[in-house]
């Protein structure tokens, strides 16, 4: 199956903003931007499969995230250069917010 990984240019600001503005999107990216590659299955932040799920195709769909399939795992990285190239400032400022935990 074909996943959706839009060109980033095509992405609206206010889309990777709006994805952003989850605090299990957020902690999904601050992870990501820890650690570099996971596994979808290994996110652990409270919620069902299926909502684990969806936050990450927010992401994929809003430009954040890479999504490549190996076998029948998914591992999901977050596009950190493309996005501090297209976005300059938007993470760094992102991640250094303090959010509340979940």
């Amino acid at each position: 199956m074909e996943l959706h990984e839009p060109d980033l240019p095509d992405v609206p600001v206010t889309a990777v903003l709006a994805a952003l503005a989850d605090d299990v999107r957020l902690q999904i990216v601050r992870a990501l931007a820890e650690g570099g590659e996971f596994a979808c299955g290994n996110f652990e932040f409270g919620v069902s499969k299926a909502t684990r799920s969806h936050h990450l195709k927010v992401l994929r769909e809003a430009g954040l995230t890479r999504t490549r399939a190996a076998g029948t795992t998914r591992y999901v990285r977050l596009r950190r250069d493309e996005l501090d190239k297209l976005y300059p400032g938007l993470l760094n400022a992102v991640l250094t917010a303090r959010i509340p935990a979940v």
